[in-house]
């Protein structure tokens, strides 16, 4: 019960009737054998409505591949149904979505402040912004680098001590709205820079020698609406002409391959790839403050969820990078240093053969930029909780993703180029 009080009192009553529209939703999990399955799985989402959690889009499903998607209450028994008779094997990951959502909130951290290891709305991280510079002035600063389609500041923090001439690493979190593990691993490593600089050796000699711009939300529209209406919403929140459906993905909106592979030109997509590239505000103040600063921005990691892995370039190519070998030792080294804490498992690689194709992605976009070290996380888990991770997997997967990042860091710091 206290669940419900929390959600109607942090994100109004409005919210809790929304929340109450998952009720009975159910989390499949597929793995089609052959084309035929495959067939299957794409005339089930041409006859219906299905929100693909993993690829995110039907057209890139195939043989072999794990394929989660959501569906509606009413339509899971005829969904379960089709598949038995078809003899796809399937698994339900998520039986009540209602029940796993109102599960998320397990932390013992349930107060109206901020805090690390709870998910906080739009206005505790915007407020943490501005203490976590004040408390911190000698470390962390921060500086507004555009506003979202709805108006809010798109606060980017930059952390390090003061110094001449330095490199920069640029980091950003929450590009899609419903991955909320990300904002909170962002915020994360804020929390750790300032507290274990001048105790733990890597990260003062990082901060010493680098500035880290953290962007902690990129989409903050499409975040605040999945705290107050759908929390199963991805993109942004702006119009589409033309079209009655709202927002563009993100992540499908940069100059890199923009609109080929794995995106979709239909604005009532999840994977839509918006009227032009950097058409979203978001994305253009974000690719704008990175071309300012390309002399000195080394490395780019952006955080996304869920699967459990580290991908670089390319996503919109099969082609490989030109330091390719370099990227998979540094991508290698770096899970290892992931697993050493809690043997959590990644799997590394270029972003099209690894998982699947997707164009316009950012961090295609910053390789080709010049920016040599470019990053892709897909934190935890690998499905069982999928966008919904419980709160009290904040710490852990924080804790261990924090280990690569260190690591990746310090390697950039030792080939500055």
């Amino acid at each position: 019960m206290w669940v419900l009080l929390f959600l109607i009192g942090a994100a109004g009553v409005s919210a809790h009737l929304q929340d109450l529209a998952f009720d009975g939703q159910k989390v499949f999990r597929v793995i089609p054998q052959n084309d035929e399955q495959v067939e299957i799985i794409n005339s089930l989402a041409s006859n219906m409505e299905i929100d693909f959690w993993q690829p995110d889009l039907v057209t890139l499903v195939r043989p072999k591949m794990q394929v989660d998607f959501r569906v509606e209450a009413d339509k899971s028994s005829e969904v379960e149904e089709l598949l038995r008779e078809s003899g796809v094997e399937y698994e339900i990951l998520i039986d009540n979505l209602q029940a796993a959502l109102d599960a998320q909130f397990d932390s013992k951290a349930r107060t109206t402040s901020h805090g690390y290891e709870k998910y906080n709305n739009w206005e505790m991280i915007a407020a943490w912004t501005a203490d976590v510079a004040a408390q911190n002035p000698d470390l962390v600063s921060r500086s507004v680098i555009g506003e979202t389609y709805e108006g809010r500041p798109l606060y980017l923090l930059k952390i390090g001590k003061s110094g001449h001439n330095k490199k920069a690493i640029f980091m950003d979190c929450g590009f899609h709205a419903r991955e909320w593990i990300s904002p909170a691993f962002c915020q994360w490593f804020v929390k750790e820079a300032v507290e274990s600089y001048g105790k733990d050796t890597v990260m003062t000699t990082l901060l010493n020698s680098l500035d880290f711009y953290v962007l902690p939300v990129v989409n903050i529209d499409g975040y605040v609406y999945t705290w107050t209406n759908d929390r199963m919403w991805r993109k942004t929140r702006s119009k589409n002409a033309g079209s009655y459906c709202l927002g563009t993905d993100p992540n499908r909106n940069f100059n890199a391959g923009w609109c080929t592979l794995g995106a979709s030109k239909n604005p009532c997509s999840s994977t839509y790839c918006g009227s032009a590239p950097e058409s979203e505000k978001e994305t253009k103040a974000l690719a704008d403050f990175i071309r300012k600063h390309l002399s000195t921005i080394k490395a780019y990691f952006t955080i996304h969820s869920y699967s459990q892995l580290l991908l670089f370039p390319y996503s919109y190519s099969y082609k490989l990078p030109a330091n390719y070998e370099e990227l998979n030792s540094i991508a290698h080294a770096a899970s290892e240093q992931l697993a050493s804490l809690y043997n959590t498992k990644y799997t590394y690689g270029p972003g099209a053969t690894t998982i699947y194709p997707a164009a316009g992605g950012s961090d295609d976009w910053a390789y080709d930029q010049g920016i040599k070290y470019a990053f892709t996380f897909e934190l935890r888990d690998t499905g069982r909780y999928g966008f919904i991770l419980p709160e009290s997997q904040i710490k852990p997967t924080c804790e261990e993703t924090l280990l690569a990042v260190k690591y990746i860091a310090n390697y950039v710091l030792q080939h500055l180029y």
